[in-house]
């Protein structure tokens, strides 16, 4: 009965955790997940970066498997052959990265900080140099680094859209498809990553009510990324959540938060 208790958490987290679910599912069921790395940064604002990234989890899971039914047919396999392989590696090595260093919240801290922001800069040269990309298959060996990369950034912080689409969109697939592969890719990489995730103690049951609670926008989230995927260029829907991830990485940089004060 304690576990369907309301969670004692800051009016914050809350506020912050309806933002990250919700914008998790829109862009992973709507455009393929890059907007997805604004949940972690966000939920680290008012909790430590290990349970953000444990209850961020199973919620996670739940909009993958929401997200699988309308792109399942649609995934490029061949890319995936060679991504999951090595996000299995990077899984490893995030986890290990976790185990070294998960008593340093500060350290941890920076590092969603500087992910986030290195997320904002390859945005940003890619709105830059929009044709720059031939429409062509990257090296093999390329995709296995980025894949690598994604596995590793998701186990820390549920941020490997950004290899994933380095490796995805030189290959200029349909939107559907290229959808599709990424929802495919995550689903599998964050299945794998309950392993380490309970190896380490980051899952916990007194997160269930939580996650009980945050679930429901799942599937907002998700309805709302299918309507959009056919109807809307995604353009102001990354412009406003890069905005929120850009003063996110700030707060977290600095060690500060602006509305955290502004709340108390």
């Amino acid at each position: 009965m304690n576990l369907l208790l309301l969670p004692q958490h800051p009016p914050l987290f809350w506020l912050t955790a309806i933002l990250a679910v919700t914008f998790v599912g829109i862009a992973k069921a709507g455009f393929g997940g890059g907007a997805g790395i604004v949940a972690t940064p966000l939920l680290a604002l008012t909790i430590p970066v290990p349970e953000a990234a444990a209850l961020l989890l199973p919620l996670l899971i739940i909009i993958d498997l929401l997200s699988i039914g309308p792109y399942r047919r649609h995934a490029d396999i061949p890319s995936l052959r060679i991504l999951l392989p090595a996000a299995t590696l990077g899984i490893i090595l995030g986890a290990l990265f976790f185990r070294a260093f998960s008593d340093d919240e500060r350290l941890l801290q920076i590092g969603i900080g500087l992910l986030a922001l290195l997320f904002i800069a390859y945005q940003a040269l890619r709105a830059l140099r929009p044709g720059a990309l031939p429409a062509q298959r990257p090296p093999a060996g390329a995709g296995l680094l980025l894949g690598t990369l994604a596995g590793f950034a998701s186990t820390l912080a549920h941020a490997g859209g950004p290899p994933v689409a380095v490796y995805l969109l030189p290959q200029k697939l349909p939107q559907e498809r290229f959808v599709g592969t990424s929802v495919l890719f995550f689903t599998a990489v964050n299945l794998l990553k309950l392993v380490p995730y309970a190896l380490l103690g980051l899952l916990r049951a007194g997160n269930l009510a939580t996650i009980l609670l945050l679930s429901p926008l799942t599937l907002v989230g998700v309805a709302l990324g299918i309507y959009l995927n056919r109807r809307f260029d995604p353009t102001w829907f990354n412009r406003v959540v890069y905005t929120i991830l850009l003063l996110t990485a700030v707060q977290l940089l600095s060690g500060r938060s602006p509305l955290t004060f502004l709340l108390q």
